[in-house]
Order: structure tokens, then sequence, then C-alpha cells
């Protein structure tokens, strides 16, 4: 999962930063609104955490922006600002949630992964292919009750192809979920990932199907009438 930081206090932004990547999501941050705005046009995101108090365009605007761009994307908004008035405003404007700073780290995870999986289409925090059931929340994955041991790259791959199993995943939105914008993962490390992860999942009867030029999609039924 990939989630942009907009955020211009640089102590709370490296603060949020590290709490994310302790939960496994790759983090971009930014620190104003301008260079807010032009990322989100150009780089797809799982989730953005937006401040609203911020230099050069303010937290509304970007806001109103990428709605006006029709981008779908949760925003989960920060503000110091106590009046009424700005959180009823970002919420008409399409805001999917709001804490006002100072907050509980603990609240700001749990908002965060409530987030990630109304986005997804799910109601919790956990997703079962065949005997695989993936837990969102805990970064773990079992099969038939026992732990299935993953790496961490995997496992975020496997993550964005269970939470749209019945559609072909584009390779650029697994290459966009494991990179941030200091690290880029090339087209030969996604490759690689998946024939690791392929043959992992085989043995559970679950498949990853490449569909030429377009990209990856899991495939259960067929594997069990092989």
């Amino acid at each position: 999962m990939r989630v942009l930081v907009v955020e211009d206090n640089k102590k709370l932004a490296a603060g949020l930063t590290s709490v994310l990547r302790s939960n496994q999501y790759v983090v971009d941050v930014v620190a104003n609104g301008v260079d807010a705005d032009a990322v989100i046009t150009a780089q797809r995101f799982d989730l953005i955490i937006l401040d609203l108090n911020l230099p050069d365009m303010d937290g509304l605007q970007v806001l109103r922006n990428l709605r006006g761009r029709k981008i779908a994307t949760p925003v989960l908004i920060l503000t110091a600002r106590g009046d009424l008035d700005d959180r009823v405003k970002g919420l008409d404007i399409g805001a999917d949630d709001y804490m006002v700073k100072p907050f509980e780290i603990d609240e700001l995870e749990a908002r965060v992964r409530v987030l990630l999986r109304r986005n997804a289409g799910n109601s919790t925090s956990k997703i079962k292919l065949g005997p695989l059931i993936l837990d969102i929340e805990n970064n773990t994955l079992s099969a038939n009750s026992a732990p299935v041991d993953i790496s961490m790259r995997e496992l975020n791959v496997l993550t964005v192809m269970m939470m749209s199993p019945a559609r072909i995943i584009p390779k650029i939105q697994i290459v966009d979920s494991l990179s941030t914008f200091d690290s880029d993962i090339s087209d030969n490390a996604i490759e690689q990932i998946v024939s690791r992860l392929r043959k992992r999942l085989h043995s559970f009867g679950i498949n990853i199907r490449t569909a030429r030029g377009l990209g990856y999609y899991l495939d259960f039924e067929s594997v069990q009438n092989e």
C-alpha cells in the first residue's frame, strides 16, 4: 500500500513516515501544497494524509483540485485548526476522514486501516482466497490455520492482487505499490517477486497468471481443475 503524507512540519512528517513504514506501508512525503498537487496528478496512491495549513497552496485547495480531477483516492485530513467550519468544509469537498492535532498514533493507525479497507471494498481486515487468509491489519498470511512464510515484498504484491482478485492488475500498479520517490523498483524485480510468489502459492491451489502486455491476475479455479 502506497501512502502520500503532505505535511510541512518536518518533525511530524518524519514521525508519521516512521509509524507508517513500521506498518509496512510505502510512504512518500511532500511539504507544500503545490508539490502535493503535482505529485497527486502524476502518481497513484492508496491513501493521502493531508495537512490543511500548507505553504504555497493550502490543503483545502489541494483537495478541491484532486476531487475536481475525479481522483478518488481516500484522503485523511490532519489539522491543527479547531474551527468546526474547516472540518466541515473539508468533508464537504471530499475528504474521507479528519483528525485534529495533536492526536494519538494508535488512532491514526486505526483510521488508516479503515480507509484502506473501505477503499478496497472490504469491511474486515481479512481477505480469503481458497485456503489463504490475508490479514491486512497485521500483515500476515496463513493457510489452513498455519502461518505462511513470505517476504514483505511478496506480501505487498499479494495484497495488491488479493484486494482486487477478479481483475487484471497492471504491472505499473504493482511497481507503484512498492516504489517511493527515492527508491524505484524495476520491471525485472517485479517479475522475480511474482515468480517466487507464483511458486509459493501453487501448493495452495492458487496461480498467478500473466495477461501479456496487461499485467497479472490470480487464478484459483483453473488450478483446482488441473
